[in-house]
């Protein structure tokens, strides 16, 4: 099932989805509305300090976080469902093709499909690629501690598991109705954002 007006920004870390995603909203907010995962629900907090590296948890008990958090985005009071009744075009920065990409790195592809199984499909899927090598030297650019996942390694083998998440989607394309299209997210910001609003336009 499609969500209309439903819009997801995808890619591997440092490739640009926060910042396009704030200047989508910043070009029109009356109509885009933010929004990202993890989520700022409880949920999420305790996500984003994993993330971080304060505490490890098993894999698969993550791969369940991660889903939880999102069906609480999706479903859950004032959550991406309710602000599209009242007129909103949500913009998530991530959704579940992330969990399929970062959390069968370790725990294997089968978990996260299941978990995500029940989640509708975006109506819009924009899928950031750029070369991890590319992408961390912008991380490296940023202030703050490095997250969890944010190493070369890691990242190559994401960029990979997005790739064939992505091809997966896009040859089923006519049957589920999502609209895939893919960014070279190493161009300019400038650019990006100008390909971005051709095809929102």
């Amino acid at each position: 099932m499609v969500l209309k007006n439903f819009i997801v920004f995808e890619g591997i870390d440092g490739s640009g989805t926060s910042t396009q995603i704030n200047k989508i909203v910043e070009s029109n907010p009356n109509k885009f509305y933010a929004t990202a995962e993890p989520t700022q629900n409880e949920t999420g907090k305790f996500l984003r300090r994993m993330l971080c590296g304060e505490f490890k948890v098993d894999e698969k008990t993550a791969s369940y976080l991660f889903a939880a958090d999102r069906c609480e985005h999706i479903f859950g009071k004032n959550g991406i469902e309710d602000l599209i009744k009242q007129g909103k075009t949500v913009v998530s920065d991530r959704y579940f093709f992330s969990s399929l990409a970062y959390q069968s790195v370790s725990c294997g592809k089968e978990l996260p499909r299941l978990l995500n199984s029940p989640f509708p499909l975006p109506e819009y899927l924009f899928y950031f690629k750029i070369d991890p090598e590319i992408s961390l030297k912008r991380v490296d650019t940023r202030n703050g501690k490095k997250e969890i996942y944010e190493k070369i390694d890691i990242q190559k083998k994401i960029a990979k598991l997005y790739d064939e998440v992505i091809e997966e989607y896009q040859q089923k394309s006519q049957e589920n109705g999502m609209k895939i299209i893919t960014i070279d997210a190493s161009k300019s910001i400038d650019q990006v954002f100008s390909e971005i609003k051709k095809h929102l336009n």
